[in-house]
């Protein structure tokens, strides 16, 4: 698997590659020259389980806002570049832990010179980023338009320009928002390199139509052992890109810990709010370090048997409702308690 094999990089206190967990990452959408705005973002994100992050720096001011964001937070920070080598270097001197950078769009081969030995001296990994939107014209013509096979010989060509000044501390990212082809690349660039793979689906959409898209996509790609980072890319709070991510890593067996939600689609049996009190659920056990399964029924007719495979379920009736312990009826509560009478059994669980 191509996970296994690929080559140990290290960013601030994290090692990618190699056969090490696959990390999640996210990115901030403050500005990050505003140091306060940006660290309480990223503490909330570290709280939902985001283990790198990345930050624009578009200019000088962000670029020296690195060093007094580090100081406050607890994960890497990767340093986003676009066009401006100058940035690099700056961020790369404030601290950052990696860059990531496009060389094709950096200004030249000096430029590009520069920035690596500014990486050098600091032993800072350089992300490669390429992605279907940024392909260049030859490549274009070649291929007949965006492809797998163009997104791949563009990366390999950007990263062969920064082997050429010696520098081998790499990681390769690339993206598209066509789901499948994004798929297909991964496959052929893995066939292709040992460097570690950060991989996502870009400009994926909303928080519902992405997670779906991201879902598919790295889903295949991270099944096939492909990958030693991710991102879900969505339009809206980076907080929910990390709780995709985790449910993504748990659901293909990548990622252990947190407890699972599992609940009913609702019938017609239904005589309570399941859907309120299912995110009522999923917000409580955010808070409890536990890798279990707890099962959330609307009908207390079928709901022990259906939450039978949970460690903890509650199901609903009218009125009342039950606690269920490995698909056993521990009591029976009155349905305004039923939330309460969960917390009280997670209590337990973690001897809290």
């Amino acid at each position: 698997m191509h996970r296994e094999s690929t080559r140990k990089v290290q960013i601030g206190n994290v090692v990618i590659g190699g056969g090490n967990p696959v990390r999640i990452q996210s990115m901030t959408n403050t500005k990050t020259e505003d140091v306060a705005a940006t660290v309480a973002q990223i503490l909330r994100l570290e709280a939902a389980g985001c283990e790198i992050i990345r930050c624009t720096v578009p200019n000088l001011e962000a670029a020296q806002a690195i060093s007094q964001i580090k100081r406050q937070i607890h994960i890497p920070l990767v340093a986003d570049i676009h066009f401006d080598y100058k940035m690099a270097i700056a961020a790369i001197e404030n601290g950052a832990d990696k860059i990531r950078i496009n060389p094709g769009n950096i200004g030249g081969p000096e430029k590009v010179r520069a920035v690596v030995e500014a990486a050098r001296a600091g032993n800072i990994p350089i992300r490669v980023g390429v992605n279907g939107g940024s392909l260049e014209k030859d490549i274009l013509q070649k291929y007949g338009g965006v492809t797998a096979e163009g997104i791949v010989e563009s990366a390999l060509d950007k990263v062969k320009m920064i082997e050429e000044q010696g520098y081998d501390n790499l990681v390769i990212s690339i993206k598209s928002s066509d789901v499948l082809m994004c798929v297909k690349a991964h496959e052929i660039l893995a066939g292709q390199t040992r460097y570690p793979l950060h991989v996502g689906i870009t400009e994926a959409g909303t928080v519902l139509s992405g997670s779906i898209k991201s879902a598919i996509g790295l889903g295949l790609i991270l099944n096939q052992g492909i990958g030693d980072t991710v991102r879900v890319s969505l339009t809206g709070d980076p907080v929910e890109e990390v709780r995709a991510a985790r449910l993504i890593l748990r659901t293909l067996g990548l990622r252990k810990g947190g407890i699972e939600v599992v609940s009913c689609p609702t019938c017609g049996r239904t005589k309570i709010d399941l859907i309120g009190l299912a995110a009522k659920v999923e917000r409580l056990v955010e808070d409890y370090p536990l890798d279990i399964k707890v099962a959330v029924m609307g009908c207390a007719v079928n709901g022990p048997g259906e939450a039978r495979e949970a460690d903890i379920g509650i199901a609903g009736g009218q009125g009342e409702g039950l606690l269920i312990r490995k698909g056993e009826i521990v009591k029976k509560v009155p349905e305004d308690q039923l939330l309460a009478a969960l917390k009280e059994e997670l209590d337990n669980w973690s001897g809290m």
